[in-house]
């Protein structure tokens, strides 16, 4: 049986300015520094952890 890896693409679809800087850090630590990049990342739970932080700054869509 083959394992299958889900993977989530985040977009950043909000600015961090006037964010906090641990949210200014998460997206960077996600692959992300500017508005619209997307980046393909394994759906692990330290990436969900940090998605989680900045919800609301980015746009997630899971794939199989």
């Amino acid at each position: 049986m083959a394992d299958k890896k889900t993977t989530l693409t985040v977009t950043q679809i909000k600015s961090p300015i006037g964010r906090q800087a641990k949210q200014r850090e998460t997206l960077r630590g996600l692959g992300l520094n500017k508005i619209n990049r997307s980046k393909t990342l394994e759906d692990t739970s330290a990436v969900r952890g940090m998605i989680d932080k900045v919800k609301h700054l980015v746009r997630v869509e899971e794939q199989a």
